[in-house]
């Protein structure tokens, strides 16, 4: 029982609402089409929406997975970690099995797009063999993404503009009057993807000074402790600053007081941010940062 928990953990469930953020926007982006511009022709297809939360689920754990076993290999986890417990640094699994382990999800991730590579073909693979990629390369390959400073850049793409217009590609195809909804999966698409930076750069001001004593040049490394809080900052702020323009594209877009749980806990992770040390402490962050992502695409739902 005790290595099931483990595995589980080593998963990072507070992490993984990042993925199915993402294709939570793009359904969205289908349901308002459907409902506010019904002369277009969208239709959902909600059998197919949850094969693809399920195959971006798995990507996301073989992901948490590889970082788990390639860290370890790489001595970048050590004594001195503030974030959750590692199973391959703890000993409870060799590197091999926690890659096997990583590999499988890939598996599990390809099995759960079989549906969507036969509702809209060859471009379904072409969209997911570099994901599977990324899920490995963020922490390993020659040139690891988190390593040097790219994990951001890395998350954006893939966890928001790939994982919403992929959504929406699996839901609708390519047509060239589908294009709004298109224009819509940009802007919410880089929304989300901001909204996991935050995530990310919470973890990386948290593990900062580890990360810096094993040569992992993440970009809080690089940019030193109060720039980096000040980049989550932006982070944080930007899905915000750019709601005119979501506003404009998304049909039915309306105000409630959804927002205001959003920005309340908005507010609640910017007074952390400036006032919790890069220690554990942090770790509650993560799960608020989590939370605020959905808290966030659930008031673009109402």
């Amino acid at each position: 029982m005790n290595k099931i928990i483990s595995i589980i953990l080593a998963a990072r469930p507070k992490t993984l609402p990042a993925g199915l953020v993402a294709v939570w926007a793009g359904c969205l982006i289908i349901w308002k089409f459907q409902q506010h511009a019904p002369a277009l022709g969208i239709r959902m297809d909600w059998q197919l929406a949850v094969f693809t939360a399920l195959s971006c689920m798995c990507l996301q754990i073989a992901s948490n997975l590889f970082n788990d076993a390639i860290d370890s290999l790489k001595h970048a986890d050590t004594e001195r970690r503030q974030g959750p417990r590692r199973i391959t640094a703890s000993g409870d699994f060799s590197p091999r099995a926690v890659l096997g382990f990583g590999a499988a999800a890939l598996a599990a991730a390809c099995c759960f797009a079989i549906p969507l590579i036969m509702a809209q073909g060859w471009a379904v693979i072409a969209i997911g063999l570099p994901c599977m990629a990324a899920s490995y390369c963020y922490t390993g390959g020659p040139y690891p993404f988190a390593y040097h400073g790219l994990g951001e850049l890395c998350v954006l793409l893939f966890f928001g503009l790939v994982a919403v217009a992929g959504t929406v590609f699996v839901q609708i195809g390519w047509q060239p009057e589908f294009l709004p909804a298109y224009q819509c999966a940009f802007i919410i698409g880089t929304q989300c993807g901001i909204l996991s930076c935050l995530l990310i750069e919470v973890n990386n001001i948290r593990d900062r000074e580890e990360d810096a004593s094993t040569g992992k040049r993440t970009l809080a490394v690089r940019l030193g402790d109060s720039r980096a809080r000040g980049l989550a900052f932006a982070f944080l702020i930007l899905p915000y600053a750019t709601i005119r323009w979501t506003a404009m594209f998304l049909p039915g877009f309306r105000w409630s007081l959804f927002w205001l749980a959003a920005i309340t806990c908005g507010g609640i992770i910017l007074v952390k941010l400036h006032t919790t040390p890069a220690n554990k402490k942090m770790n509650v962050m993560l799960g608020l940062a989590s939370l605020h992502a959905m808290l966030f695409l659930l008031a673009l739902s109402m």
